[in-house]
């Protein structure tokens, strides 16, 4: 029996197998990187190994270091979560080489199934349908453009090696098919060491429907139903939900029976997930198998009530699955949503810095599976995922409100965030009502727009009315130093000086005689009508203060919170960081938001022209990327490229200007 278990990853992923351990005695081992050394997932392990710098190629990737954290902390077995080394067959050869067991499934079903080619050609021998594409081994950039002209547009590019959405591209056009294939070989070369690539057929409308499946070794294979993958953004899970919205008992018979039919036909062993697209006729197409646990396989617990950490455990101890098919039920409805450090204004730009403010709230029917706690620095070498956020309910609009309702109580501040993103998309009607797709995103690009969110003047007379309530506590029970700006004889006013994305504004409250206050931004009143805002502590002492600001046109709920010299905003998932006092000289930063400015901090991975070079409209100048995402940048109209201060491989701060640009002269 397994007694003490290293888990080689970080984060939500080390936590959540943690408790399971904790639950079964299993001692912890826990390896951390200089830049995770401060995670709760270091302090919650049994022990701890440090594995080297920051870059994941030099600690969580590193094969070597990780066998030798084993056996320096006399584990006996290795978990590898997700990512990272977890479908790597070469690790797990490592780990049996050296008399460890490893958790997961045997390497040979991990290379196989690691090559997307090779899987699709399997799964085709073996009756599971696939989609028509192209997969000839080892074809140059020649042989699948000829290719994609027989396959038909739109077509998928997809990475042989690929997962997680890296080195896939949608191509709508053969025009497109040159740049978005160059993209997805380097995209996968960067993330995987192969840039080999296949053509897929690309549904539009197709749903993404994936099912668990579990094997041991004696014999038994089992499906634990589907979960719905649909909504996504750049071929990355956004929200899933189990069980998959309309999909009847016959549907979900043939889905289970494909899926365990490609699990035996590869001998496979422990968990692992097959996911198709599903048509909307109903028809169903092998996409790939995933050789390890899903990050969204705590939605299949809560309906199923089973722990499939403790169940890759038992099979790797060797033991038969704990329950047959036959004994296999659900009940309700369960949804998770990742919550990521991005801006989803900004194309979802992956956002990293300090979490000044981290508040999970608990709640029923909640589960938070995270890895960060409030002080924690988000680093921007590693997946952007914050937490995943799950919840049950008796069905899905039930489930739908409860995660509305969760994702509404948690305040973050420090970082850029999807929650509020996130809210817009569990309230929006196509969701409400199922009508899903893996272009929900992009069929509803109304959920980017941001008029839906409090106008800046709103928020700043928020923000100085909750700073004047916070300054009265300070102040005591004295009223004459409750007031900034109080005078005699005059109207109580409270004068605030806040800066909002970079600018400053001064803005003056002044009481009337009901008790209302009216304010002004620097010149300018904000509302003909006063402004009623009642602030009250939120519970167990947090430190956040409550309210409902109301004035004419809006009522809305806030809440917020100060935390070293920023006041920190919170509405309906949005958040917003004020500087208190600041400099007012200064009046917006000085790179951020130009068109060749790193969007994030991240490395140059791309220079797609040289120095000198005329470019016109939206041609690729320079790529970079962060927290495993590249973004290009484009020229915004016709000019020439002056200077390329960086080469590719760079490491460059969010703000520094990438690119010298010198617009083509506009005849008058």
């Amino acid at each position: 029996m397994i007694q003490r278990l290293l888990i080689a990853n970080r984060g939500e992923i080390a936590c959540r197998i943690m408790r399971t351990c904790a639950r079964l005695g299993i001692e912890t081992v826990a390896v951390y990187s200089d830049a995770d050394s401060d995670l709760p997932h270091v302090r919650q392990a049994d022990h701890a190994v440090h594995l080297g710098p920051a870059p994941a190629r030099d600690s969580y990737l590193d094969i070597d270091k990780v066998i030798a954290a084993a056996q320096q902390s006399g584990a006996d077995a290795i978990h590898p979560g997700y990512g990272f080394l977890s479908e790597n067959p070469r690790f797990a050869e490592a780990c049996e080489a050296a008399g460890i067991i490893f958790v997961g499934p045997q390497a040979d079903a991990i290379r196989l199934m690691g090559d997307k080619a090779a899987a699709r050609q399997h799964m085709a021998r073996h009756q599971v349908p696939v989609l028509p594409g192209f997969d000839d081994e080892g074809a140059d950039d020649a042989a699948l453009k000829k290719a994609a002209g027989e396959v038909g547009f739109p077509l998928l590019i997809k990475a042989v090696a690929g997962g997680g959405g890296k080195g896939m591209r949608i191509v709508h056009a053969a025009a497109e098919f040159d740049e978005a294939l160059h993209a997805a070989r380097r995209e996968a070369r960067n993330a995987f060491a192969d840039d080999r690539v296949l053509l897929e057929r690309y549904l539009p409308r197709a749903r993404h429907v994936e099912v668990q499946v579990f094997a041991d070794t004696h014999g038994n294979a089992v499906h634990l139903f589907e979960r719905d993958c649909s909504v996504q953004r750049r071929h990355q899970k956004v929200i899933e939900e189990a069980p998959a919205p309309g999909v009847d008992p016959a549907l979900r018979e043939r889905l289970g029976e494909a899926a365990v039919r490609a699990a035996r036909s590869i001998q496979y062993r422990g968990a692992g997930t097959v996911e198709f697209l599903l048509a909307p006729d109903g028809e169903f197409f092998f996409m790939e198998m995933n050789t390890r646990l899903q990050v969204e396989h705590p939605v299949t617990e809560l309906i199923t009530g089973e722990d499939l950490v403790a169940w890759q455990l038992a099979v790797a101890d060797g033991k038969p699955l704990p329950r047959s098919q036959s004994a296999l039920q659900f009940r309700g409805h369960a949804m998770e949503v990742r919550l990521y450090a991005e801006d989803p204004a900004q194309q979802f730009m992956p956002s990293s810095g300090l979490l000044e403010v981290c508040h999970w709230p608990t709640l029923p029917g909640l589960r938070i599976d995270t890895g960060f706690v409030e002080g924690n620095r988000v680093s921007d070498h590693y997946d952007p995922m914050l937490a995943k956020v799950i919840v049950f309910g008796e069905d899905r609009e039930q489930a739908r409100r409860q995660l509305q309702r969760s994702l509404c109580a948690i305040h973050l501040g420090g970082i850029r965030h999807n929650t509020g993103f996130l809210v817009q998309v569990l309230n929006h009607p196509a969701f409400i009502a199922a009508d899903l797709s893996t272009r929900f995103l992009e069929e509803h690009d109304e959920l980017l727009n941001t008029a839906q969110q409090p106008d800046r003047h709103t928020l700043l007379t928020a923000a100085a009315l909750l700073w004047r309530d916070l300054r009265a506590d300070d102040a005591g029970r004295d009223p004459w130093q409750q007031l900034s700006g109080w005078q005699g004889l005059l109207p109580t006013r409270f004068h605030a000086r806040l800066a909002l994305d970079g600018e400053a504004d001064s803005v003056m409250l002044e009481m009337t005689d009901n008790g209302h206050w009216q304010a002004r931004i620097g010149d300018t009143p904000v509302n003909d009508t006063p402004a009623a805002m009642q602030w009250r502590s939120a519970p167990e002492g947090t430190r956040f203060r409550r309210g409902r600001l109301r004035n004419a046109d809006s009522e809305r709920e806030f809440s917020g919170r100060v935390e070293q010299g920023h006041l920190h905003l919170f509405a309906q998932g949005h958040s917003w960081c004020l500087t208190l006092d600041p400099a007012f000289e200064s009046g917006t930063s000085s790179q951020r938001g130009a068109p060749f400015a790193a969007p994030m901090s991240g490395t140059v991975v791309a220079l797609h022209v040289q120095a000198g070079a005329a470019v016109k409209a939206g041609d690729a100048v320079v790529t970079m990327e962060a927290m495993k995402m590249e973004h290009t940048l484009r020229a915004p109209a016709a000019g020439t490229v002056t200077e390329l201060p960086f080469a590719a491989g760079d490491t460059v701060s969010e703000g520094t200007l990438l690119v010298q640009f010198e617009p083509e002269a506009v005849e008058s």
